[in-house]
């Protein structure tokens, strides 16, 4: 099994499954969140859910990137810069970031993160929401790994974060 990136914004194709699998991905942050009201009920956003596909796509500080199993898609993540008030602690956020169904437990999301941190090397914030023990538990097991145990962690308002540096930080 190869897994490997491709910006979405260099790839037509990228997009469009992006946006066929968008309520998928919903319904998973939807499944996990219930009755947190930190992620909307599916549909909720109606006619506006276009638009935050579009700020994916559009916004300078984020990267949109498919991931991709055997060159076939498997899932998606959005890599975002923060606040330019963040930057001297901050490098990078994992803005988003999904498997589809069929392809989790195979390694596919290991992997892709770790090409993540590779590409974007720097000091990262990973949040999950505390309920999502299985997300929780993948992260804490990535970063931990990609880290070489040298991170902090946070819990507070229902979400757990991690910091870490994962490489010589960009050039600002």
């Amino acid at each position: 099994m190869t897994v490997s990136l491709r910006d979405a914004r260099d790839y037509p194709a990228g997009r469009s499954w992006i946006e066929s699998v968008f309520h998928e991905y919903l319904e998973a942050l939807t499944a996990v969140s219930m009755n947190t009201g930190m992620f909307p009920v599916r549909g909720e956003f109606g006619d506006r859910e276009p638009d935050m596909l579009a700020r994916w796509f559009s916004d300078d500080s984020s990267y949109p990137l498919m991931i991709l199993k055997d060159n076939q898609p498997a899932g998606f993540a959005v890599v975002s810069r923060p606040l330019i008030s963040q930057r001297a602690q901050l490098d990078f956020r994992m803005a988003e970031f999904f498997v589809v169904a069929n392809q989790r437990r195979l390694g596919v999301g290991r992997d892709a993160a770790r090409l993540i941190f590779k590409r974007f090397a720097g000091r990262w914030e990973i949040t999950e929401l505390k309920s999502d023990t299985i997300a929780v538990a993948f992260w804490r097991a990535i970063v931990r790994d990609s880290s070489s145990g040298k991170y902090r962690e946070r819990t507070e308002n229902g979400e757990v974060k991690q910091y870490f540096d994962s490489g010589a930080a960009p050039s600002k």
